[in-house]
């Protein structure tokens, strides 16, 4: 009875230190999150030009828009969830100068393709299979999100992709988008 009690008691140590811990690194995520969102609000989104499916994808021909720049892979499961939410936000603005390029970063188009077929893209697609236009804009994981304004400075910077993302995502585009 008294190693049950015991045991009992190292569990809820263990869990009681494990959970401080994970609130203590999201709370150092947190802090360093807002921290490289001011230092990106100062930098100019860095230029790629990539291969896409029917033509060549390049950030600068698209200055004077609002552009919203996504890294994506075959296998990110948030990915598949965030294709249908960027088709949507492309046909609600893409008139008001939106422009959504999904950068896929899988080292064999097959992989990307066979993502596509199951999950169609009505927005540009471009291929960075060596992963260089990820590692300009720093990206941490899958699938980040770049907001990039008019002037071809980054607005915004999103990691991940949960469902109670898009209200938050929808109102930084709203609001660039007023701003043309």
């Amino acid at each position: 009875m008294k190693s049950n009690i015991f045991l009992s008691g190292m569990v809820c140590a263990s869990f009681l230190l494990c959970s401080s811990f994970v609130f203590a690194q999201k709370e150092k995520v947190d802090a360093t999150e807002a921290t490289d969102q001011e230092a990106l609000q100062e930098a100019r989104a860095p230029n790629f030009s990539l291969p896409g499916i029917a033509e060549e994808v390049e950030l600068l021909k698209h200055r004077g828009s609002i552009v919203y720049v996504d890294f994506w892979a075959s296998w990110c499961t948030p990915c598949k969830k965030s294709f249908p939410w960027m088709n949507a936000m492309q046909a609600r603005y893409g008139e008001q100068g939106l422009k959504i390029i999904a950068i896929n970063l899988d080292e064999s188009r097959k992989d990307a393709k066979s993502f596509l077929e199951e999950n169609p893209a009505q927005f540009s697609i471009a291929f960075d299979p060596k992963g260089s236009t990820a590692e300009l804009y720093e990206v941490q994981g899958m699938p980040s999100s770049y907001l990039i304004g008019p002037n071809g400075e980054v607005a915004y910077r999103h990691l991940g992709f949960r469902p109670t993302d898009k209200r938050m995502l929808e109102a930084a585009i709203e609001h660039l988008v007023s701003s043309l």
